[in-house]
């Protein structure tokens, strides 16, 4: 076993934070962690969080972790921030928004870059939670980029995705159509303390409350302190409830994140072929040409590269 994977098992923070460093870096080192802790994954329970930016997800998961911790959780949080385009790592560290939780030694928190990935959701996201999972957290909070409604991959790496709005997030009719409400199993209106909260509550509660779904609509405030003990309570519930049928949801999440996978790796080897194929930039001259079009130049590329 890996010295580093030792550690993490025994607990040793700076093993964690390094081997989560490694699999989020791609380092040859990532497939040999995984491999030697997979075994030991799958009891961990994922919370996701994501709205638009400046929906209060940072302090909000700060105010939700005593009351995690209360009801016998070990809490992590990784906050998938936008990318630098300087060094590639994550520009925000929404951990400055967590001020009260940093010295807390039961709690590890993480920033990950969102590296580009589609809907803000870090490619490594799912490996850097099974580290922690491995290591005995037995909640993991993510809160991902604030990227409006583009934001639901999310939903496909967590067991329950929770959608942040606030009375700022402009027109709520708007708010509602937006594509986010489909992927939640509860929405939350954040900074409920402002004006406009209660209008855009009876909005959610009508038009996604009231659907087949029915999820949770609920109010919280971190300034007050209103609403986050219930949230926290709603989690535990869901969790539970939800916990019944979780073999069939990892099944699904590992369906789909082996399809990711397999998808990367042959669209890899696709890209080096068209490198090498010299058709390919014949094709492009006669492109440019206007000799040919686009869909007749993929399709025969293709054709040649499938034979």
């Amino acid at each position: 076993m890996l010295p580093i994977v030792e550690g993490l098992l025994a607990g040793d923070r700076r093993s964690l934070a390094r081997a989560i460093s490694i699999v989020d870096d791609d380092e040859p080192e990532s497939r040999q962690i995984i491999r030697e802790i997979f075994g030991r994954t799958g009891k961990a329970r994922t919370v996701g969080f994501t709205g638009p930016g400046g929906a209060g997800k940072s302090s909000l998961l700060g105010s939700l972790i005593p009351h995690c911790q209360s009801m016998g959780y070990k809490v992590a949080v990784l906050a998938v921030d936008p990318t630098s385009p300087i060094t590639g790592g994550a520009i925000l560290g929404d951990r400055v928004r967590m001020q009260s939780n940093l010295d807390d030694q039961r709690v590890f928190m993480r920033s990950m870059a969102s590296r580009g990935a589609v809907g803000g959701v870090s490619k490594s996201l799912r490996n850097a939670i099974r580290i922690l999972d491995a290591a005995g957290y037995s909640l993991i909070l993510v809160e991902s980029v604030g990227a409006g409604q583009l934001e639901v991959e999310i939903a496909s790496v967590v067991d329950i995705t929770i959608v942040l709005f606030t009375p700022h997030t402009g027109d709520n009719v708007q708010a509602v159509k937006a594509g986010l409400t489909e992927i939640g199993d509860m929405y939350v209106v954040n900074k409920s303390d402002l004006d406009g909260a209660t209008k855009l509550y009876s909005t959610l509660s009508d038009f996604i409350g009231g659907t087949e779904r029915k999820p949770a609509v609920l109010k919280t405030s971190v300034k007050t302190g209103r609403g986050v003990k219930e949230l926290a309570q709603a989690i535990d519930k869901t969790l539970k409830e939800k916990g019944i049928n979780y073999k069939a949801r990892e099944r699904k999440m590992l369906e789909d994140e082996l399809r990711d996978m397999v998808l990367s790796i042959v669209e890899r080897k696709i890209s080096g072929m068209l490198i090498q194929d010299k058709r390919y930039s014949e094709f492009v001259d006669k492109l440019v040409k206007k000799e040919i079009d686009p869909y007749f130049a993929a399709e025969a590329l293709a054709s040649g590269l499938f034979k």
